[in-house]
């Protein structure tokens, strides 16, 4: 069996904002999924705008602690 991926403390917090926002919504699952999402695309625009120049695909990889 293999180990289950680890996400990085940001991925953990974003996970942790979207279920709290899912927990006051009709649709549990829908609602997380939904809000999930939105969340990981801002985070990444912000890393896109910050980073400048270079190579952002790295940075985001980098950023979410995803390994290649």
């Amino acid at each position: 069996m293999t180990e289950r991926p680890k996400m990085n403390q940001r991925l953990s917090a974003i996970k942790q904002q979207a279920h709290l926002y899912a927990l006051d919504q009709e649709w549990y699952i829908d609602s997380f999924e939904q809000r999930f999402a939105e969340l990981i695309v801002a985070e990444c625009a912000s890393v896109a705008l910050n980073t400048g120049c270079g190579d952002i695909e790295d940075e985001l990889l980098k950023h979410f602690g995803v390994e290649e």
